[in-house]
């Protein structure tokens, strides 16, 4: 990948939206020091690059009645009949069906994945995993750690 040329004003603009996507671009350009049209010339770049990936909503999940998160990690069978590669793309392919996955992570160690599960209560976890995670052909074997507390949670990247 090409090495990404970003100055001071394109990181301030990244800074402002990651913590507001809500501003508007006279908001953003006020900010920033700009005039409304280089601002947007510099956004759509950024956006083209794919330094800015998706705009989204994030929603509270204990007010919506999702009162668990739970980190699983996920322990492959590496001497299934199938190869490896194809066992693990099979998996990568159906946790995108999961909803109750709001990350699944590739790791180094023990470990092949990390996932974040976020579900109802600790019932529905327990049929999620009993049901589709350990049900999965490759799945060797599962652990699982459960959040006590939200201390830090931000999507805001270090500029």
């Amino acid at each position: 990948m090409p090495s990404l040329t970003l100055d001071r004003t394109d990181r301030r603009i990244l800074d402002l939206l990651q913590r507001d996507a809500r501003l508007s671009n006279q908001e953003i350009a006020a900010k920033v020091g700009l005039s409304a049209s280089p601002c947007l010339r510099r956004v759509k770049r950024l956006e083209q690059l794919g330094v800015i990936r998706q705009y989204v909503a994030i929603l509270d999940a204990t007010t919506l009645g999702l009162g668990l998160t739970a980190y699983a990690t996920v322990r492959m069978d590496k001497h299934a009949d199938t190869p490896k590669r194809a066992a693990m793309h099979r998996f990568r392919d159906v946790v995108q069906t999961w909803d109750e996955v709001a990350g699944c992570f590739a790791m180094t160690g023990e470990m092949d994945y990390l996932l974040r599960v976020t579900t109802v209560d600790l019932d529905h976890y327990a049929r999620f995993v009993m049901d589709k995670l350990l049900k999965h052909p490759s799945v060797l074997d599962v652990r699982s750690s459960f959040m006590l507390e939200r201390i830090k949670d931000t999507t805001a990247l270090p500029l």
